[in-house]
């Protein structure tokens, strides 16, 4: 079972989060996607056989993670390294970090605040509102982004209206065959009901909150990240970007990409080992370069 923990930033918001796999194990930080709270997880069965300790977080409004009124990218990237640093009792905590879909967001505020050892985006949610992104959404794509930047208010009133019912249906419909079936076995479904309730929790802020950020430009320097970055895409991805993250992975200095040719949108869950594998792998050799350089790790700005 994992183990549940709560903490309270200076401000008296609490945070919580979930601890998965053995209390020995290599930390490694899991960023879910949209409307998804700490129960979001992969890769369970190999957490002990691979010595992972998987740490998880409902981010703020979700779950019992108290709301953020004045959330944004960066300071929901704090609350991460706040709680991963309750989590492991450490004053400066560094750690890999492995981001799906929506969440990619999040990675990517932490990754530029210079905390993550290395950053996995694992089907990651685009750019939508960036002008090189928008042009080579479909049409219905682009509506949501529009919105975000023409009107936030009536944005934020279609959003709320959505409930974790809509989000299944809506992953389900826009899902191939293969990945529909990863997404409908038992296990998967009440997984991810689970998960999308805590998302959804309340009045479903933490989601709404989310999804502004997500679909408006995003603060963040990418070409001023200088961790290693990979971007893990399946082929039969029709969802997460229009052109499987090759144009996101240009915008990092030291970025590689991998199109898995069996996987689609579930590869997070049908490739837990290789998405593990290549954090791990990554952070291993990070250490290794600033061992060899004598460069500590560097606490978030």
């Amino acid at each position: 079972m994992p183990q549940v923990l709560s903490v309270s930033r200076s401000s008296g918001r609490s945070l919580t989060g979930l601890i998965y796999g053995p209390e020995e194990g290599t930390p490694v930080l899991f960023i879910a996607g949209a409307g998804t709270g700490k129960s979001m997880v992969f890769g369970e069965d190999l957490l002990d056989t691979r010595g992972i300790r998987l740490i998880t977080m409902d981010r703020p409004g979700m779950g019992g993670s108290d709301p953020d009124r004045t959330r944004t990218p960066a300071s929901t990237a704090a609350d991460y390294y706040y709680f991963v640093a309750a989590a492991l009792d450490v004053a400066n905590p560094s750690v890999p970090i492995i981001a799906n879909s929506q969440g990619a967001l999040f990675g990517l505020a932490a990754a530029a605040q210079g905390w993550a050892q290395t950053l996995v985006l694992v089907s990651p949610a685009d750019e939508v509102a960036n002008p090189s992104v928008r042009q080579l959404l479909p049409e219905t794509a682009r509506a949501l982004p529009d919105l975000v930047q023409s009107a936030p208010a009536v944005a934020q009133d279609l959003l709320r209206s959505f409930t974790p019912n809509a989000m299944l249906t809506m992953v389900l419909d826009g899902s191939d065959a293969h990945d529909r079936a990863v997404y409908m076995t038992p296990t998967f479904d009440a997984l991810y009901r689970t998960a999308l309730a805590e998302g959804f929790v309340g009045d479903g802020s933490g989601y709404v909150a989310d999804t502004m950020m997500a679909a408006a430009r995003w603060p963040i320097d990418l070409a001023a990240i200088t961790v290693p970055v990979t971007v893990l895409f399946g082929v039969r991805d029709q969802v997460h970007s229009p052109d499987h993250g090759a144009l996101l992975t240009s915008r990092f200095p030291h970025a590689r990409r991998r199109v898995i040719d069996e996987a689609g949108g579930a590869l997070l869950w049908t490739h837990a080992e290789l998405v593990f594998d290549t954090a791990l792998r990554q952070s291993d050799a990070r250490e290794q370069h600033a061992s060899d350089r004598g460069v500590p790790d560097k606490a978030p700005s």
